[in-house]
């Protein structure tokens, strides 16, 4: 089997080399960039499987490596650390396209985990049913795992959703009418469980409304049933 191949971009040499060769002995192939361009380039290239991120990089912070991969396209994973834990800062990192976020110093263990899991939340999108799915002006192609916006006229303009995004609307998708509270999307979603206290969920709600309900401030499709949960409704 094909070793998953990591993208690693962390600017501490010592911390570099030892995520790099935890994750090597995990069987995984990794590749290291030590600053922020340089990352860039690397992870646009799409030969990644997923992108390890730092925030506080030279050349150009992780926040803006992260807005600029996913406006261009990019939808390789990405989780992102950093020494901040602020929740200003872990909503930005997941409002700007993020899968996931893990703030430092973090134990060796729950960093493989969350690797693994993004890793095989991946995978299970990849290798979907396919077909297409539409809903009002948007159109979900499970076969290249694309989601579209179809004018007036006809005329198709992709909508630049991150990997986590679009796993998150197929599976609403695929459950369409039922409720999930926000334990359930971690665990089905994310793959893992997260503390009480994360807005992980609620930021990529909101982000994927923006992007494809005609009104986000008033939702027609991905519903918030108060007290228990969203539904979707298409």
């Amino acid at each position: 089997m094909t070793s998953r191949r990591l993208l690693l971009v962390e600017d501490e040499p010592s911390l570099a080399r030892t995520l790099r060769d935890r994750l090597a002995a995990e069987g995984y192939d990794v590749e290291v960039a030590g600053d922020g361009p340089s990352g860039q380039r690397l992870a646009a290239d799409g030969s990644f499987d997923l992108v390890l991120l730092d925030v506080n990089l030279p050349g150009k912070n992780g926040f803006d490596v992260c807005r600029d991969l996913r406006q261009g396209g990019t939808s390789t994973p990405i989780l992102m650390l950093t020494a901040r834990n602020e929740l200003v800062d872990r909503v930005l990192g997941l409002k700007l396209g993020a899968d996931d976020y893990l703030a430092k110093p973090f134990e060796t263990l729950e960093l493989l985990a969350r690797v693994e899991a993004l890793l095989r939340r991946s995978q299970a999108g990849a290798t979907a049913a396919a077909g297409t799915y539409r809903f009002g002006d948007i159109r979900v192609d499970f076969d290249s795992a694309r989601v579209w916006r179809i004018d007036d006229g006809g005329a198709e303009s992709e909508v630049a959703c991150s990997a986590l995004e679009y796993r998150l609307l197929r599976f609403l998708i695929e459950h369409r009418g039922q409720v999930h509270d926000r334990d359930r999307l971690l665990d089905e979603v994310w793959g893992y469980d997260a503390t009480p206290t994360t807005r992980t969920v609620d930021v990529h709600v909101s982000s994927l409304r923006q992007k494809v309900e005609p009104n986000p401030g008033r939702p027609a499709f991905i519903v918030t049933v108060h007290g228990l949960g969203y539904r979707f409704d298409g």
